[in-house]
């Protein structure tokens, strides 16, 4: 489909210049555009084409960029992008070098904040609009917020900051529910579109205000007062925003630009914090994905429109999430004990499966990581073993809770840390790189590193019945194709082993060991048969398992630790502790992820950049221990 009229659109000027009827047009060549541009890259998808009306609104009520608009959760903005001059690099979307697939501060002076996670935009928002009142600039902050991102509890910290006066006043924010998925309430047709505007504009208001001034002091004004909420109540369901201090309005349809512009307009006009409904649908205009939203959330690939998304010819392996999916099945079958948690990941996580077949020990939280993990704490203290299924970077807002509601008390809580390293193309806000540096210093707390899927089961098994805490990390995706095998055997308890044995004589060249944590062994082993080293499978960065470092140590000259995680406080550092504890002086040279964010593109050249491969990891010790083609031995079988 062509897009004349997109293509004049540069910034948001040139969209506040169309009538709108042109608006119209512009919403439906946008939707094509977005639906053939992701087509071609990969990316979010439902909640894109839910928000092509909503962003137009926007960009045409309110001056942007000196307003600023915060959209929550971040991965709904490619309409934004497009509209503000990125059109023509969309083409890069999520890759190395290209677009971000989440608003970015140094990508655009339209992406007013960073929102790759949610429920921060009503905090950040009312940073903004109290930062302009203190500065004394004219502008308007807004925050919209969707895609469950409401049911975090920050957002609610924000809201009941934000409807109360503080410094300077009540803050001048905006803040718009994309009321995308369970709808607080539908909309009613004309006379709640009326209503909706008639609320929001300055009659009214001042109707209400003057009313309030006239009956205060006398016994008709509690009565006005009651009689306010509940009428309001039964066609504007929003009294508890009404109770934190914002004038509520809406619902109002987020497709409709004839209710949305003058509705902005109004709101963009009047003072103190306002609070929008705005009722949309996710895939909106497509109809595969409004019949199925959740598979068409986010497109992996490249798929046919007007096909949709198709089953690969070929089944591909399992993934670990998968592997996940159906151990959690398994030993909720062999455990009565076992209840799954998860913040908002059913698909994410695996869960699918096990809702169905375990309902009553299913617990879907919401975005609300601290809460399920502290909910998990109040299940274990009462003789449950819960299972929170947590991608790594989000358990990164439960730290907290982790250390005071878990560790501290010794509760027997596994966390399966989905998405641990490098994930691709969400970038760094996803890239689980600090989880094992963030849980190895805390007391009490095991952390598993897997090789592989058959590994992963085993190492899921053993976290789970140990009386104490622990965590399994495992990556997206798939890994080395390793078959499970069906019964639920543990691991040795904090025990690695040898998976490759040197054949250097002492003497004859340096002796090299590679200790891999995690999925790198398989890089390790392809990099060991070029440099004739042996490898240990670590399987533990905590507890280490001591007595083979220290075999390791007295036996080659030099150790070598490799794992998909941040050097600083990482596996290779526990390693030198663990040396420097035991008296060994033995050159250690520790690979992993720098002391930087690693940026958004596909996983396998991302790990090829940090020198995670096979060949990146020979190249470091050949360069780091003067290693020669010479010294090759024939390689040992994995």
């Amino acid at each position: 489909m062509a897009t004349p009229l997109l293509q004049t659109i540069h910034t948001p000027a040139d969209l506040r210049r169309l009538s709108r009827p042109e608006l119209r047009t512009l919403a439906s060549e946008l939707r094509q555009f977005v639906l053939d541009s992701v087509s071609k890259t990969g990316g979010h998808l439902s909640s894109n084409l839910g928000t092509v009306e909503l962003t137009i609104a926007l960009h045409y009520v309110f001056n942007t960029p000196a307003d600023r608009i915060v959209w929550d959760v971040g991965h709904q903005t490619y309409p934004h992008k497009i509209l503000t001059g990125r059109r023509e690099r969309m083409g890069s979307l999520r890759q190395i070098g290209g677009l971000s697939g989440f608003p970015r501060r140094d990508e655009s002076e339209y992406d007013t904040f960073g929102t790759a996670h949610s429920s921060t935009s009503i905090s950040a928002a009312l940073g903004m609009a109290h930062a302009a009142k203190l500065k004394g600039e004219n502008r308007r902050a807004v925050a919209v917020i969707g895609d469950g991102a409401l049911t975090g509890g920050m957002a609610f910290e924000a809201l009941n900051h934000g409807g109360a006066p503080h410094g300077v006043g009540p803050a001048d924010l905006l803040v718009i529910l994309n009321d995308n998925d369970m709808s607080i309430s539908p909309p009613v047709g004309a006379l709640n579109k009326h209503l909706a505007r008639l609320m929001s504009g300055k009659t009214y208001s001042a109707v209400r205000e003057g009313a309030k001034s006239v009956l205060k002091g006398t016994p008709l004004y509690e009565f006005a007062k009651r009689f306010e909420e509940h009428t309001k109540g039964m066609v504007v369901p929003g009294a508890i925003f009404e109770e934190l201090g914002f004038t509520y309005v809406g619902p109002i349809d987020g497709h409709d630009l004839d209710s949305l512009i003058p509705t902005l307009e109004n709101l963009r006009d009047r003072k103190g914090p306002q609070f929008l409904h705005v009722v949309t649908t996710k895939g909106y205009g497509y109809k595969l994905a409004e019949a199925d939203p959740v598979q068409y959330h986010a497109a992996s690939g490249k798929f046919d429109p007007a096909e949709g998304f198709k089953k690969p010819a070929t089944a591909p392996k399992p993934s670990f999430t998968q592997i996940f999916g159906s151990w959690l099945c398994d030993m909720a079958e062999a455990d009565l004990r076992l209840v799954a948690i998860t913040p908002a990941m059913r698909e994410g996580s695996g869960l699918v499966e096990f809702e169905k077949r375990f309902p009553a020990r299913y617990h879907d939280v919401g975005i609300a990581e601290q809460h399920a993990v502290t909910f998990a704490a109040g299940l274990a203290c009462e003789g449950l073993k819960p299972v929170v299924a947590i991608y790594s970077t989000f358990l990164q807002r439960g730290y907290d809770q982790l250390i005071h509601d878990v560790a501290i008390q010794n509760l027997p809580v596994t966390f399966a840390l989905d998405r641990a390293g490098i994930v691709g193309a969400d970038g760094a806000t996803h890239c689980g790189a600090y989880d094992i540096a963030y849980l190895r210093c805390i007391p009490n707390l095991a952390v598993l590193t897997p090789a592989d899927e058959a590994e992963c089961r085993r190492a899921l098994t053993t976290a789970f019945r140990r009386e104490q805490p622990a965590a399994v990390r495992y990556p997206r995706g798939a890994g080395a194709g390793k078959q499970p095998e069906a019964q639920l055997d543990e691991l040795p308890w904090g025990r690695g082993e040898i998976r490759r044995e040197s054949s250097t004589v002492a003497g004859a060249g340096k002796r090299i060991a590679l200790l891999a944590f995690g999925t790198v062994l398989y890089p390790a082993l392809d990099a060991a048969a070029k440099l004739d080293a042996t490898v240990a499978n670590m399987r533990f960065a905590k507890p280490l398992d001591t007595a083979l470092i220290a075999e390791l140590a007295r036996t080659h000259d030099a150790l070598v630790t490799i794992e998909e995680g941040c050097l600083a406080g990482g596996a290779g550092s526990a390693v030198g502790e663990c040396l420097h504890a035991a008296g060994l002086a033995v050159p250690l040279l520790s690979l992993g992820l720098p002391d930087q964010f690693i940026e958004h593109g596909d996983p396998v050249k991302l790990l090829a950049l940090q020198g995670l491969d096979a060949a990146g990891i020979e190249q470091s010790v050949r360069q780091r221990f003067g290693i020669h083609l010479t010294l090759v031995r024939p390689a040992a079988n994995h």
